[in-house]
């Protein structure tokens, strides 16, 4: 899912309060000129849904084949198994890269590293280490788009079961207003889905702090108690002689709906009229609200992305340009910033890269760079066990 149809305000708004730094980003670089790079470059790309974007193929194979080809048309050379120690500095000024065996210098550095996520392939969280060396500032990191552990051991039994619409809350005093809408699967520890997945960046902090969190989740697409106890009554009247578990499989799938009725205390080959009120009325509840203990999560492991970053105010936005050193630029999910599901963190790590590109700077005067190695040129984009976008 390379990037999505939404204008460059609402994509904005889906990364919240910070969203709006990168607008100079999107105006430079949207989602319609990244289709166009990719076909440029012989990459065909379709929305089959009207929103999410993909290479007809499907394929993430068919994106890295034609970047590398491109790279090869445009004579790029791609250096590996060079671990990037030191960004290298001279009176605020960039001026190259150190690594264990070598020294690159160039008058303009890219970092474009990544997060954290998914450290079997490579991810270390060097361009943190390395943008701190240099007086900037890094906001607490945290693992984002994940699966989640619950305490309830109930949920393995339906992690065949996909529920669409569902709403997730948390159930904590000072955190009421989290809030979010999608898709959840049951899991044999868990829940993920794309719900959970965009949800999950709210929730690590919270367990970080408070060690479980307990989530509701309305289950019957939006349906409250009200709503609820009027269809079961509708079911019941159609159908008296029908087991319970058979009426709420009307709502939810046949392996939920009998977990709810258990947790109500109700046996689920029972007739509507064997069970007592305080039962049903328990059921309805569970209906409109299931609780779910998050007790945690394979951490950054699993996790597709970096909940944090090099600081924002210290990056020009319209340029991508460190506001400390002269010549340095970052990109991608290295710095503040995260994004739901649905192609947006790659909409932005394309975007702020083809800004940061184009190494807008004011000239500086008087720098020079002494004892530069057989390798220089005007800009130098390193990368850290392919973990560059």
């Amino acid at each position: 899912n390379l990037t999505n149809t939404l204008s460059n305000e609402d994509f904005m708004a889906r990364f919240g309060r910070e969203g709006r730094f990168m607008r100079d980003a999107l105006t430079a670089f949207d989602h319609k000129a990244l289709t166009n790079f990719f076909a440029g470059i012989g990459v065909e790309t379709h929305a089959p849904d009207g929103y999410r974007i993909f290479p007809t193929s499907h394929s993430s194979s068919t994106i890295i084949s034609a970047l590398e080809t491109e790279m090869q048309k445009l004579g790029i050379e791609l250096i590996c198994s060079q671990r990037v120690e030191e960004l290298l500095m001279q009176d605020s000024q960039i001026t190259g890269v150190k690594t264990a065996s070598e020294t690159f210098y160039a008058p303009n550095v890219i970092v474009a590293t990544g997060g954290l996520g998914y450290p079997v392939l490579g991810a270390e969280g060097d361009g943190y280490t390395l943008a701190s060396k240099l007086g900037h500032k890094i906001t607490e990191i945290h693992p984002a788009m994940m699966p989640l552990k619950t305490k309830e051991t109930w949920v393995k039994n339906c992690r065949a079961d996909t529920i669409a619409k569902v709403e997730l809350r948390v159930d904590l005093p000072k955190a009421k207003k989290l809030r979010a809408n999608g898709d959840l699967i049951f899991t044999n520890n868990g829940i993920r889905g794309p719900v959970v997945l965009d949800f999950a960046r709210e929730i690590t902090p919270l367990i970080e702090k408070y060690g479980e969190v307990v989530l509701l989740l309305n289950l019957t697409k939006g349906l409250n108690e009200e709503q609820i106890s009027q269809h079961l009554k509708e079911k019941v009247l159609h159908n008296p002689h029908a087991k319970m578990v058979e009426h709420v499989s009307t709502l939810l799938p046949h392996a939920i709906s009998l977990e709810l009725c258990l947790l109500a205390g109700i046996n689920p080959e029972e007739m509507h009229n064997k069970i007592s009120g305080a039962s049903r009325a328990k059921l309805v509840q569970l209906l409109a609200w299931t609780p779910l203990t998050v007790t945690g999560h394979d951490g950054f492991k699993m996790a597709m992305i970096t909940r944090g970053g090099i600081h924002l105010k210290e990056i020009n936005p319209k340029t991508m340009q460190s506001k400390i050193v002269s010549g340095l630029y970052f990109c991608g999910e290295v710095v503040n910033l995260d994004g739901p599901c649905g192609g947006y963190n790659l909409q932005w790590s394309f975007s702020s890269g083809a800004l940061a590109g184009k190494l807008y700077r004011v000239p500086l005067l008087g720098i020079k760079i002494a004892n530069r190695s057989k390798t220089e040129g005007s800009a130098f984009t390193y990368t850290l066990n392919l973990r560059s976008v």
